[in-house]
């Protein structure tokens, strides 16, 4: 197995490099990376990032959003985290799969961690998960990537993926940190940084280098750059691949009592509609009608609520906190 270097920390550009590995790099070996993250949620291929992530929590941190090309769940990425991507051709998907997570299960023990491959998709260590892993499978090649938690913040992990309604949220805070765990505590003291567990994950996984080291080209590089630009890092993909979602917010506001009955679809606004005993000016019907089409984010709909003139419709109500509502509840 070659050892392949990805030095980036930027999520889009790291989830179209995992995409051009499997796509578009000449594979003659298998080959494995690894490779972090500065601050991200990470949202699988087909999730609603609005029912699945605390979108509003990770503008205010400047904590980036980035859908994989994989299925399973959102997961939080921390430079304290390690992602490792696996990609070689294969005959068998299935059995080539746990193949490849053996792979990762035996380092991890070769280095002291009584860790053990368990469920759909997880490793873990005493009953907690410490990895999550997803695949992609592409004509003859398989990809298989994940995380290996080295010393990620769980507070923020638990914040990120905590919205109404969210299978993290109904665990409760208490729950998600008993059911997730850092490898730091359960490495040997020689292992004091993630920087030297990449190292011996390194060596182990690619035996000592036995078949050779690569580096993408600056060509092969400004090609995986092209792609991250032309879909990893958009708006379209990151939000607009959500499926539709219905929800219904209630607030007590200056006008009284404002429910919001709202369908968002691909991340735009296709069914609003207002409800409650507030007091305005003008029938609510002409201002929902004013938001359809909107993109269901907050700068978009704060322009159109701000031209639309909210205090018309909702008596001492502005276009911010009506965006607020519509959004949070």
């Amino acid at each position: 197995m070659k050892l392949l270097h990805n030095p980036s920390t930027d999520p889009h550009y790291n989830m179209a490099f995992d995409e051009y590995c499997l796509q578009s790099l000449p594979l003659d070996e298998p080959l494995c990376y690894f490779w972090r993250n500065r601050p991200a949620v990470i949202v699988g291929v087909s999730q609603n990032v609005y029912a699945e992530v605390n979108l509003d929590y990770l503008t205010q941190h400047g904590i980036v959003l980035a859908r994989r090309m994989t299925g399973g769940g959102a997961v939080y990425h921390d430079l304290q985290n390690l992602n490792y991507t696996i990609v070689g051709r294969s005959a068998d998907f299935e059995t080539d799969y746990a193949g490849y997570m053996q792979y990762v299960v035996d380092a991890l023990r070769t280095l002291g961690v009584p860790a053990s491959a368990n469920g759909r998709n997880d490793i873990l260590v005493d009953g907690m998960k410490v990895s999550g892993y997803a695949k992609r499978v592409w004509h003859d090649r398989l990809m298989v990537h994940g995380t290996l938690l080295y010393d990620v913040d769980l507070p923020v992990l638990t914040q990120v993926l905590s919205v109404p309604g969210s299978k993290m949220q109904a665990l409760g805070v208490a729950s998600v940190r008993s059911r997730v765990a850092n490898l730091k505590s359960y490495l040997p003291d020689d292992i004091r940084s993630i920087a030297v567990l990449q190292t011996a994950m390194e060596r182990l996984l690619s035996h000592d280098f036995q078949d050779g080291e690569m580096y993408l080209s600056e060509k092969q590089e400004a090609e995986v750059q092209s792609l991250a630009d032309a879909k990893f890092a958009t708006w379209q993909w990151n939000y607009g691949r959500s499926p539709r979602l219905g929800t219904m917010h209630s607030r007590k506001l200056p006008c009284g009592t404002v429910e919001v009955h709202l369908t968002v679809d691909r991340g735009v606004v296709t069914a609003l509609r207002f409800g409650g005993d507030f007091l305005g000016n003008r029938p609510v019907d002409g201002l929902a009608d004013i938001l359809l089409g909107c993109r269901y984010e907050a700068a978009a709909l704060r322009e159109r609520l701000t031209d639309a003139g909210v205090a018309q419709y909702f008596d001492g109500v502005d276009a911010a906190v009506l965006t607020d509502l519509l959004l949070n509840g």
